[in-house]
C-alpha cells in the first residue's frame, strides 16, 4: 500500500514539519510513506499531475488557513482521476467541525483530528487489512449515511515520534526554513489561539533534543524555527537547550517563540554572552490593555517585559521580534494606539502588527457574538469589525501596517525615524497614522515600491508636513541610505557630495588626501592597506553632511548645522560608521 502525504505551503522557503513527523512515525512501523510538498503558488493541475504520477493508494493532505480552499479543490480533482484512492485530510483547519467538511465534500473519505501520528497509523493498519475504519480515536468518517466524529488527539510521549530529518534530504532543504519542536501544548489559554484547545505541555527528553539539534549543527543549516508555542514554559527544559546551542561553533540561527516576563535574572544575564545571530526571539505582547488581556485570558507582566526586553535589546546580539494584534476585545483605536506606543518604545528589531483571525476551535470564535465580531466566512477568518473598531478603522490600520512594514520593519529609516517622530509630536502611533493617511491619499498603497521610491515618498511626505526642515530630513535620509543595503541605493534627489559619476565632488581633494595618507586612515581602520580606488569604493565611503547626525544619534538635544565627515564601512556584514576628526579631514 503506497501512502502519499502532501500539503501546499505558503511560501517556497517553508517546509512542513507535520508531514515529516507523520511520515517518520508511520515509516517506523514499516509503512511505505512518501512526502511531497508544494506551494499555494503552484497550479492545481500541475500538483494533480505530480500526485497522479505517484499512483498512491492513500493520499493525505494537511490543511491550514492559507491552503484550505485549494486543498479541498485538489481533493476533488484527485478523486476524479483516482477514484479508488483513499483521500484523508488533517490539520487545524479540519480538526474542528469536521462534519461540515464531510457533508460538503464527497471526495474526502477520512479526517484526522488533532495530532495525527497515532490516528493515521491505526487508520493505515485498518486499510491495509481491508477492515472498516471504525472507532479509531481522532478519526471522523461516514458510516451508514451518518457522520461519525471524534475528539482531536494528542501524542502523550513525544519521544515515540522519530526525528523526522534524514541525511539524504538535507541538500534539498538547504534553501528552506527548517522547523523543529521540543514540546507540544502551551501553559497558557489565550482565546485567539488553538493551543488553548488542549491542556498541558509535553516535552521531548533532553537527550533526544540535544541529539536532534546536533544534527542541524553538523549539516550547517541556515535557520531552525522552533514551533513550540511557548519555548520557555519550563526552565529545566529550555535553559539547558539555550546553553547547548550557545556553546556550538556554527552559523545556524535558532528562532523561538517565548514569553519574556517569565525569564529570571540568570537567564537574562546568560543571554548577554550568546554569540551574535545565534538566537532570534519572537515575543507575543498582543496588547498592553489590562481589560483586553483579561478578556483573552492572557497575563502580561508588563514591567518585567519592559525590563527584560530592554536589556536584551541593549546587548545587541539577539534579534527581537514583538507582536501586536488588531481587533482584540475592548481595544478601540485609542486603546490600540497606546498598546502600539508602549511596545514601540521598546524599539524591537521587528514589530509585527497582525489582524485577529477567529480560528475554528478557538475560544474567541465561540464568544464572538458577545463582542459583535464580523469576520470573513472563509479562511483566514480575519476580523472585519467588532464593537470597538468599525471596518473603516480596521481598513485604515491595514494601510498603517503596510506602511509600518516598509518604513520601520525594513530598517531602512532606522536613523531618521526618531527625529521624524519627535518633530511630529504626539508619539509614534500618530506619526505613522499620519504617514498612512498620506500614503493612501497618494495611492501608494495600491502599488509595489522599490527601495529608491520609498526614500522618494518619505521625502515627499516630509516636504508636505515639515517644509521648513528640508535640509535636515534630506541629510537624514541620505544617512539612512548609506547605512542600508550596503550603501548600494543612492536616491538621485538627495544632496550627495557627488551627484553622479560625471559631476565633481565638492570634497574630492580632502577625500583623496585622506585615503592617500595610510597613517591617517589607520586611526579609523587599523588593518587598512590601499589597493585600488575601485576596491576602496566597494568597501568604504566618505560623505560630508551639512548637519551633525552622529552627535544627534549619540544623544544631542538638537540636529545642529555643522559640516561633519563620516566614514562608512561595508567590509563586514554589519555596517559601521565613524566620524572623521576635523583635523584628519580638513587639513
Amino acid at each position: 500500500m503506497k501512502v502519499l502525504l502532501s500539503t501546499l505551503n505558503a511560501k517556497y522557503i517553508h517546509s512542513s514539519l507535520a508531514l515529516k513527523d507523520l511520515a517518520s512515525y508511520c515509516q517506523a512501523s514499516g509503512y511505505n510513506v512518501t512526502v511531497r510538498e508544494y506551494t499555494v503558488n503552484n497550479g492545481l493541475l500541475e500538483i494533480l499531475s505530480d500526485i497522479y504520477a505517484c499512483q498512491a493508494d492513500v493520499i493525505g493532505l494537511a490543511c491550514y488557513i492559507w491552503n484550505i480552499e485549494a486543498s479541498l479543490e485538489l481533493a476533488a480533482l484527485i478523486k476524479k482521476v483516482q477514484p479508488h484512492a483513499v483521500v484523508i485530510l488533517g490539520g487545524p483547519e479540519v480538526s474542528y467541525q469536521p462534519e461540515c467538511i464531510l457533508t460538503d465534500h464527497a471526495a474526502v473519505d477520512y479526517i484526522v483530528q488533532g495530532e495525527g501520528e497515532q490516528t493515521l497509523k491505526t487508520l493505515l493498519a485498518a486499510l491495509l487489512a481491508g477492515q472498516t475504519a471504525k472507532n479509531i480515536p481522532g478519526l471522523a468518517y461516514r458510516s451508514n449515511g451518518a457522520i461519525v466524529t471524534s475528539q482531536p488527539q494528542v501524542v502523550a510521549k513525544l519521544d515515540d515520534i522519530p526525528f523526522p530529518y534524514i541525511d539524504d534530504e538535507m541538500t534539498l532543504l538547504k534553501d528552506k526554513i527548517l522547523y523543529y519542536e521540543s514540546s507540544r501544548g502551551c501553559p497558557f489559554s489565550c482565546q485567539y489561539c488553538l493551543s488553548s484547545a488542549t491542556a498541558g505541555v509535553r516535552f521531548l527528553s533532553q537527550e533526544r533534543v540535544f541529539s536532534d539539534l546536533q544534527f542541524f549543527v553538523e549539516h550547517d543549516v541556515k535557520q531552525v524555527k522552533f514551533v513550540d508555542r511557548t519555548f520557555n514554559a519550563r526552565k529545566d527544559h529550555y535553559f539547558p537547550i539555550l546553553k547547548f546551542l550557545a556553546a556550538q561553533n556554527c552559523r545556524t540561527n535558532f528562532h523561538f517563540e517565548i514569553a519574556a516576563d517569565i525569564w529570571d535574572q540568570e537567564v537574562v544575564e546568560f543571554l548577554s554572552n550568546v554569540p551574535p545571530g545565534r538566537f532570534q526571539f519572537e515575543i507575543g505582547i498582543q496588547s498592553t490593555n489590562e481589560e483586553t488581556l483579561a478578556a483573552i485570558k492572557r497575563h502580561n507582566n508588563w514591567p518585567q517585559i519592559v525590563d527584560h526586553v530592554s536589556k536584551v535589546r541593549d546587548y545587541g546580539n539577539i534579534h527581537l521580534h514583538l507582536d501586536l494584534i488588531v481587533g482584540l476585545p475592548h481595544e478601540d483605536l485609542t486603546v490600540f494606539a497606546k498598546s502600539f506606543d508602549d511596545v514601540y518604545r521598546l524599539q524591537p528589531d521587528m514589530l509585527q502588527i497582525g489582524f485577529l483571525k477567529l480560528l475554528k476551535g478557538s475560544g474567541i470564535r465561540q464568544s464572538a457574538a458577545g463582542h459583535g465580531y464580523i469576520y470573513m466566512d472563509s479562511a483566514p477568518y480575519e476580523v472585519l469589525a467588532n464593537n470597538y473598531l468599525d471596518y473603516g478603522q480596521i481598513r485604515q490600520l491595514k494601510i498603517f501596517e503596510e506602511v509600518f512594514e516598509q518604513v520601520y520593519n525594513s530598517a531602512r529609516f532606522k536613523y531618521s525615524l526618531p527625529w521624524f517622530i519627535a518633530l511630529s509630536g504626539n508619539g509614534a502611533f500618530n506619526f505613522y497614522y499620519k504617514l498612512a493617511c498620506y500614503w493612501e491619499q497618494q495611492g501608494y498603497h495600491l502599488v509595489a515600491h522599490s527601495a529608491k521610491t520609498l526614500y522618494k515618498h518619505m521625502a515627499e511626505f516630509c516636504a508636505a508636513f515639515y517644509p521648513d526642515n528640508e535640509q535636515k530630513y534630506q541629510e537624514l535620509l541620505k544617512f539612512d541610505a548609506l547605512m542600508s543595503e550596503h550603501g548600494a541605493v543612492r536616491p538621485e534627489f538627495l544632496p550627495w557630495n557627488q551627484m553622479n559619476q560625471a559631476a565633481t565632488d565638492k570634497w574630492a581633494e580632502c577625500k583623496t588626501a585622506f585615503w592617500r595618507d595610510s597613517a591617517r586612515v589607520r586611526r579609523y581602520l587599523p588593518d587598512f592597506t590601499f589597493t585600488t580606488w575601485r576596491d576602496l569604493k566597494k568597501t568604504f565611503h566618505v560623505e560630508v553632511f551639512s548637519v551633525d547626525i552622529p552627535a544627534y544619534l549619540e544623544g544631542a538635544d538638537n540636529l545642529e548645522n555643522r559640516e561633519v565627515a563620516v566614514l562608512f564601512s561595508y567590509k563586514n556584514a554589519k555596517l559601521t560608521y565613524q566620524v572623521i576628526n576635523h583635523d584628519d579631514f580638513w587639513t
